[in-house]
């Protein structure tokens, strides 16, 4: 089960989550292996649990990482394109890169200042020639309106739940392209849109998850 995959090193973390099935795809086990999740999380960051990182924000358990890049792993192929809602401690934005590679461009967009600096932080002092050749941009911004300088993008990963159907992100995904994204308020899904080569825009609910919602950093803080 997703709870049972705590480790005492990332690569112990890792081990227990191809063990429980939640990945399986090399170039996403060899992405967990390459970013050591202590470098983003300062405590337990080995927990297969949330964790805060100050202002009202977590990282997310490490297995619904897992699912994710699972999730969009076509799509984070060399040379693409992504955009990450919510970087927050910049882990999963860095897994990403991981991902895309040299010829890649993955965007983090955090809402809150100070996370998004201490990201930027952290990536350069520990995956510095990802931030100096642009495969990473950290920038602080409102995520429910995605980052259209960069636009459109393969894949766009949503870190908190939106109330509804994200029009203006799936505006910015390419045809064909993915999002995978927690919609709802009380009762919450994993939702993967897909957006064929026409621009048609399919969706599937994936599972049941609770997610901090996708709001301003006003409502964050009061939360």
């Amino acid at each position: 089960m997703a709870w049972m995959c705590s480790g005492k090193t990332n690569d112990e973390l890792v081990d227990n989550l191809v063990k429980a099935r939640i990945i399986s795809s090399s170039q996403v086990i060899s992405a967990m292996r390459a970013v050591d999740r202590a470098h983003f999380s300062k405590q337990y960051p080995y927990e297969d649990s949330p964790q805060g990182i100050g202002y009202g924000a977590t990282i997310s358990a490490p297995h619904m990482h897992g699912y994710a890049l699972e999730g969009l792993v076509q799509y984070l192929k060399p040379g693409m394109r992504a955009l990450d809602v919510g970087s927050g401690s910049g882990y999963l934005t860095a897994c990403m890169a991981a991902m895309v590679g040299d010829n890649g461009l993955v965007v983090g967009i955090e809402h809150i200042p100070e996370l998004a600096d201490q990201s930027l932080v952290d990536l350069r002092a520990h995956y510095p020639q990802w931030v100096d050749s642009k495969r990473i941009e950290i920038v602080t911004g409102d995520g429910r309106k995605g980052y259209s300088s960069r636009a459109p993008y393969d894949c766009i990963h949503v870190g908190a739940a939106a109330p509804s159907k994200p029009t203006e992100l799936l505006a910015q995904l390419k045809a064909p392209g993915r999002m995978f994204v927690p919609v709802g308020t009380n009762n919450q899904y994993i939702v993967v849109y897909e957006k064929d080569s026409n621009g048609s825009v399919t969706e599937e609910r994936v599972m049941g998850v609770r997610y901090v919602p996708l709001t301003d950093a006003a409502m964050q803080f009061m939360g």
